[in-house]
């Protein structure tokens, strides 16, 4: 069905983010899906995603929207809310898909908060800050990637009045947002790909299962084999402690 390869056209863009449509079509004949290239190009502008050196498209910049330098390259984040970053990511169902927007801690790699959309627009990115900014209170780096939900004037705003500095990664260095990207990857092949979501509150459920899983219990390599949550609250009491 449509909807099965567009799942199977998600899990090899993870797999191969360098391929364009022509190179995805390849992969999909290998398979035994007689897919056309044009079919290919609708569907990838449709899910959001493209190849590396194009940019995805749920990072597409406004033309008209300032574009801000990339602020952590060479940047020690040591502690907990030092630096936060934000993406956006395609997730399928049984039927349709919806777009996942995170914020995560740079320190920790722990999501803060996340919200789920039918449609690629700035405001269920804008709730999603506000209600970290509420719940976390003011922090100093924020970072995104070029996308025209990141460069509105209305979440400019949002970040400007709060006093926090606004990064943005460089066009096509998914490298400078590389922790949520792992997040991504992590989460569907150890969630999305294995539900059938029936519905977006079933997507919302697993979703929500699955973070909290992702925070408390799931240990990095790169966190000393710690969950996030420990590094996170670790953090925060020594901040407390100083």
């Amino acid at each position: 069905t449509l909807n099965d390869r567009m799942r199977r056209m998600d899990a090899l863009h993870l797999d191969y983010p360098f391929a364009g449509s022509g190179m995805l079509r390849d992969l999909l004949h290998r398979e035994g899906d007689p897919v056309g290239r044009r079919h290919v190009a609708t569907l990838m502008r449709r899910m959001g995603v493209e190849a590396l050196y194009r940019k995805p498209n749920t990072s597409r910049k406004d033309p008209q929207h300032a574009v801000f330098p990339y602020r952590l390259r060479g940047v020690s984040i040591a502690r907990a809310n030092h630096a936060w970053a934000m993406d956006i990511c395609y997730i399928p169902m049984a039927r349709g898909f919806v777009y996942l927007a995170a914020v995560m801690d740079w320190h920790s790699r722990r999501i803060l908060w996340w919200r789920v959309s039918n449609s690629l627009t700035t405001d269920f990115c804008i709730e999603a800050v506000e209600c970290v900014l509420a719940s976390h209170g003011k922090r100093e780096i924020f970072d995104t990637d070029q996308g025209s939900q990141f460069t509105s004037g209305e979440f400019v705003r949002l970040l400007a009045e709060a006093g926090i500095v606004q990064s943005m990664d460089g066009k096509g260095c998914w490298r400078d947002n590389v922790f949520i990207e792992r997040f991504w990857r992590s989460l569907k092949y150890e969630e999305v790909y294995l539900r059938a979501y029936e519905s977006v509150s079933a997507a919302k459920a697993g979703i929500t299962r699955y973070i909290a899983f992702y925070n408390a219990e799931r240990t990095h390599s790169a966190l000393d084999r710690r969950s996030p949550d420990a590094v996170y609250f670790e953090a925060l009491s020594l901040a407390v402690a100083a």
